[in-house]
């Protein structure tokens, strides 16, 4: 079986109210139509039509995925849709139409749906709701076999008490499809060809239909409002969030966690309220996550704690460090086993070695620090000169006083010792105390400055 999927994303989302094509508004930080492609990979596809209309090239721009485009230039109802994507596709293959606009529909459903496929029959995903206002009802016959399905506005009042409606989601032979679609007309009251008159039509000639439903509804809940979008984050949020405590993590609120991208967690992780996790990241055993933290595409390893209000970018963390609070990782930062960086620390482009400790207001970029090194409060690797960046190097043991300030390019070798107060131009040698710091000057009885009286 060659398998294909069709992807409708040509509508402009109106109630939306928004510049932006509806099906690039995005459900964990990925436009709603890239989570539909990611599942028809899943499922073995071997190739995805996207059907684009309404902002077309934004839609090429955004998507990241190898597909073709079929281009709806008039809007004239998903029917028309699909048949501008009949001729990328061929006889023999299988495919299933979804929709840009439907994002969280679960793999295994999608996979269901498509092994029912033959060369005489049509695969149809339905659902039954308590309110099916607004929606396509599937109609069967006395035997239960669907023999069509009717819009809301061209239903009967009778054909309103249905509950069971279409989702939109099919599947069917390439060949099947195309003779079905080409006998579709447009006489109803949106005078439009719909895609739901091919069961009818299908039925009339003996295919037989076969329906499926989804284990939960919000797999087949599209969007078209910010709030319908905004519902359907919250329902994949607490999905991520219910399997990552079926792993073994420890979520202090599962509803105030927001993964967008892929988190994993080893054993015993403990996470606060209000994390974000962007791109890859991925966490060791017995990691703690305090409230408010960032980490976007980052490796924590075992027995890390990371306390409050931190943000992380693009850094590896090793073992039993301590990171925080209202510290940062800028991209490019490596921490080896048991470094503590601080309160209000900032770290960029910068390796820091097993055991040293920068802990409290300092800026360290660029930089290569050694084992077992202490740098003070208020210290900065002056790393910039207004046109390059340049490294600093800093060995084993040293230990670093408070308020120095280490102009780049420089070196402070083993064990040396930087004054406080200090500002360090040239190489520093093992053992050596360096420092810069003014000779202090006093004045008796210096007259302090007053207030001058208001006019």
């Amino acid at each position: 079986m060659s398998l294909k999927v069709v992807i409708l994303a040509a509508g402009k989302g109106t109630r939306m109210k928004s510049s932006l094509p509806k099906v690039l508004h995005c459900v964990a930080d990925k436009p709603m139509v890239q989570h539909v492609i990611d599942a028809a990979a899943s499922i073995g596809a071997v190739d995805t039509v996207v059907v684009v209309g309404h902002g077309a090239d934004q839609v090429r721009q955004t998507i990241t995925s190898t597909v073709q485009y079929a281009e709806q230039t008039e809007q004239l109802g998903t029917g028309h849709a699909v048949q501008q994507a009949m001729p990328l596709l061929e006889p023999n293959d299988t495919v299933l139409i979804a929709y840009g606009d439907v994002p969280l529909t679960r793999p295994q459903t999608l996979q269901n749906l498509v092994a029912e496929v033959s060369d005489n029959n049509l695969s149809l995903l339905t659902v039954v709701l308590d309110d099916p206002t607004g929606y396509g009802r599937i109609v069967r016959d006395a035997n239960g076999n669907v023999i069509g399905i009717v819009e809301h506005k061209d239903a009967t009042a009778e054909q309103h008490k249905i509950q069971e409606i279409n989702t939109g989601i099919l599947a069917g032979k390439a060949a099947v499809l195309n003779e079905l679609l080409n006998r579709i007309d447009n006489n109803n009251s949106q005078q439009e060809y719909y895609l739901t008159d091919i069961f009818k039509l299908a039925s009339d000639q003996g295919m037989s239909i076969a329906t499926h439903n989804p284990d939960d509804e919000w797999e087949v809940t599209g969007v078209n409002s910010r709030s319908q979008l905004a519902q359907l984050e919250r329902i994949h949020q607490q999905n991520i969030a219910t399997v990552l405590m079926d792993g073994g993590a420890t979520l202090l609120d599962p509803a105030r966690i927001d993964v967008r991208g892929s988190l994993q967690t080893g054993q015993d992780c403990i996470i606060d309220v209000n994390c974000v996790f962007e791109g890859e990241v991925s966490l060791g055993d017995n990691v703690t996550i305090g409230p408010n933290c960032l980490l976007r595409n980052v490796s924590i390893a075992s027995g890390t704690e990371i306390k409050a209000n931190c943000v992380l970018e693009e850094s590896t963390v090793g073992e039993n460090c301590a990171i925080g609070p209202f510290a940062r990782l800028r991209p490019g930062t490596e921490l080896a086993e048991q470094a503590h960086i601080g309160n209000f620390v900032e770290i960029k482009k910068s390796t820091i070695a097993r055991g040293s400790k920068v802990n409290h207001l300092s800026y360290v970029g660029d930089s290569v620090v050694g084992e077992r090194v202490n740098i003070g409060a208020g210290t900065i690797t002056c790393n910039y000169d207004g046109a390059n960046k340049s490294q600093t190097i800093i060995e084993d043991g040293v230990f670093i006083g408070s308020s120095t300030q280490l102009v780049a390019p420089v070196t402070v070798r083993k064990n040396a010792v930087i004054g406080a107060g200090s500002t360090i131009t040239k190489t520093v040698e093992e053992n050596q105390l360096a420092f810069t710091r003014a000779r202090l000057r006093t004045v008796d009885n210096w007259p302090r400055p007053t207030k001058k009286p208001k006019a």
